[in-house]
C-alpha cells in the first residue's frame, strides 16, 4: 500500500503491473541466459573438451564448484543419463556470470572474449560484457521471487538485456523483440510511485 499511499485500488493497480512486467521480462531474461550459457560452452568446448567445466582452474570461485555438484544431483535425481548439455543446462544463471568475474581475466582474454561481438564486429572487454550483468541477474532473482520492480529502471535494464543477447547472438536478440510485450506494457509516462526506493 505503500506504493500508493494508501490509496488500496492504487496499490492494486501497480501490484498487477508489477506482475504483468515480470512476465513480459521473462522471455528477454530467458534468452540471454539460453544465449550465455550455449556460447560459453560452445568456446570452452571447442578449447578444452566438452566437460572443461571439471578442470579445477574453471573453478576459481567456491561456489562454483558447489553448484556443479548440484546440477549433477539434480540431473542423477531425475533419473537421467549426465551428459554435457544436460550439466550445461541445469548450471544456474550465477555459474555463468561468476566465470565472467575478475578472476577469469585471463580466461577472457584467451578464450571467453570469442563468445561475444559487437554489432561491428568488434570484440568486447570482459568489463564491457560483465558489468551490465550484476543488476540484471539481481532483477532476474527478484522476478523469481516474486518480489516487487517497479523501483527498478526497468527500460534501461530492459535494453541492456537486448544489448548483451544482440552480442552474443543477434538471431536470439531479434527474436526477443519480436516476442517480448515489455514495450508495450511499461507505461510511456513512466511509474509514478507514492514513495521513492533505492533501486538499481
Amino acid at each position: 500500500m505503500g506504493w500508493a499511499g494508501g490509496d488500496r485500488n492504487r496499490a492494486i493497480e501497480f501490484y498487477t503491473l508489477n506482475a504483468a512486467l515480470c512476465e513480459s521480462l521473462y522471455t528477454p531474461l530467458h534468452m540471454l541466459e539460453v544465449a550465455l550459457r550455449n556460447r560459453i560452452h560452445q568456446v570452452m568446448a571447442a578449447t578444452h573438451g566438452d566437460t572443461w567445466y571439471d578442470l579445477e582452474a574453471y573453478q576459481a570461485n567456491p561456489v562454483q564448484a558447489e553448484m556443479l555438484a548440484k546440477a549433477r544431483q539434480d540431473i542423477e535425481d531425475a533419473k537421467k543419463e549426465e551428459t554435457p548439455g544436460r550439466v550445461v543446462a541445469a548450471l544456474t544463471f550465477g555459474y555463468w556470470t561468476a566465470l565472467l568475474g575478475k578472476e577469469y581475466e585471463d580466461l577472457w582474454q584467451q578464450t571467453l572474449k570469442d563468445i561475444a561481438r559487437r554489432e561491428d564486429g568488434k570484440g568486447l572487454t570482459r568489463k564491457a560484457f560483465s558489468k551490465p550483468l550484476a543488476p540484471i541477474r539481481t532483477l532476474r532473482n527478484r522476478i523469481a521471487h516474486h518480489e516487487p520492480i517497479l523501483y527498478w529502471s526497468l527500460p534501461k535494464h530492459y535494453e541492456a538485456i537486448l544489448q548483451l543477447t544482440t552480442w552474443l547472438s543477434p538471431m536470439a536478440a531479434e527474436w526477443c523483440r519480436d516476442c517480448s510485450r515489455f514495450t508495450q506494457l511499461y507505461p510511456q509516462d513512466g511509474i509514478a510511485l507514492v514513495k521513492p526506493e533505492a533501486a538499481a
